[in-house]
């Protein structure tokens, strides 16, 4: 089944659960080691796999994490970079000096040449 905007959220997540099983069953875990490893309840991981509404977001990222997975976010939620407007005042200037503050009159300098401790 395909993701897309036509599926109810009920829909979406009984195919995220399906999925997820099929993660765990081809990393060889069963729910109780998943549940393990990701520091979860077994009943949590049940309710991920069945599509349920009543999980975070944390236990799904611990899930994905243990799976091998988390990398595949990035496709799900790229890093959206600078905008059109940042990349245009960007655009052209390259750094050529670095400033410094400027000692107010009475400030002493922290070291000088020839100076011994």
């Amino acid at each position: 089944m395909n993701l897309n905007g036509d599926l109810s959220n009920d829909q979406l997540l009984q195919v995220v659960g399906e999925r997820l099983t099929k993660l765990r069953l081809d990393r060889s875990f069963t729910q109780e080691q998943l549940a393990e490893e990701a520091g979860l309840g077994l009943r949590t991981i049940q309710r991920m796999e069945s599509g349920g509404t009543s999980t975070r977001l944390d236990g799904f990222l611990r899930v994905c994490r243990v799976l091998g997975v988390l990398d595949r976010l990035e496709l799900l939620l790229p890093d959206p970079g600078p905008s059109p407007i940042d990349q245009l005042k960007l655009q052209g200037k390259v750094r050529q000096r670095v400033r410094h503050r400027k000692p107010k009159p009475g400030d002493k300098p922290e070291w000088t040449w020839g100076e011994e401790s």
